[in-house]
């Protein structure tokens, strides 16, 4: 039997590659932006149940967790045309919506503010399931929400499901040569993000946002467009390591 993954997705960049990674999946497995199968799933290896369950209604629909403490980007995935695929009670913002601030001890203390209604969450998604195998985190490493309540998420989920694997995918920051952080915090937010991710996660999976950059302004001219192109080289990572074709 196929194990089942929730992906937990903290913050803007880990949303904004989240709502990426949903939507290649979507188009690699037949899946409609509502979660309808666009055709009779014929292929018995096709294992859409390892990211999906069907629900009453034979929708698809995506074992995540959105977590952010400011609202835009969320918003921004609810009234997509994806906006009908999600579980909207696995959606988990801050109800002052202020963010972080870029800060990571402001992410951590409201990431223990929190816990509970996200670990409720999560217990939620685990039950439901039949053969768990673990966890997938989605967080940027520089800001507050991602290193933060990221950071403190790491640490519970360890406590809490000691038995199941938790894999991270941790989008480091940008730094040129010769340039400093565009956030004076930056660094400090970093080390002590790496910290729990040396400590806790069973596998690591550094995304390098300068390569990324890089490789994304070689092929598109706009900056729009390179964000886009961006969030897209990084769900070829997820997208191949967990290939369920």
């Amino acid at each position: 039997m196929p194990s089942e993954i929730i992906a937990v997705q903290f913050g803007q960049c880990g949303n904004q590659i989240g709502d990426a990674f949903w939507r290649a999946l979507c188009a690699e497995h037949g899946i409609a932006s509502n979660g309808v199968p666009i055709q009779s799933d014929l292929d018995a290896k096709d294992l859409k149940r390892v990211f999906f369950y069907q629900a009453d209604d034979e929708r698809y629909v995506p074992r995540a967790v959105l977590v952010d403490l400011e609202p835009r980007v969320i918003n921004g995935i609810i009234t997509s045309d994806y906006r009908t695929l999600y579980n909207m009670e696995n959606i988990f913002m801050s109800k002052s919506g202020g963010g972080a601030g870029n800060n990571f001890a402001s992410g951590y203390k409201q990431g223990r503010e929190a816990q509970e209604a996200l670990f409720d969450i999560l217990e939620r998604e685990a039950e439901n399931s039949d053969y768990l195998e673990g966890f997938m985190l989605c967080h940027a490493i520089a800001g507050g929400t991602g290193s933060g309540m990221g950071s403190h998420a790491l640490e519970k989920i360890s406590d809490r499901f000691p038995k199941k694997l938790v894999q991270t995918y941790s989008v480091f920051p940008v730094m040129k040569k010769g340039e400093a952080s565009d956030v004076v915090v930056q660094p400090y937010n970093s080390i002590l993000t790496l910290a729990r991710l040396i400590e806790h996660p069973n596998c690591v999976v550094v995304l390098d946002n300068t390569a990324l950059h890089r490789i994304a302004s070689e092929n598109a001219p706009d900056s729009f467009t390179n964000y886009v192109r961006i969030n897209s080289y990084s769900t070829v990572s997820w997208c191949n390591e967990y290939s369920t074709d």
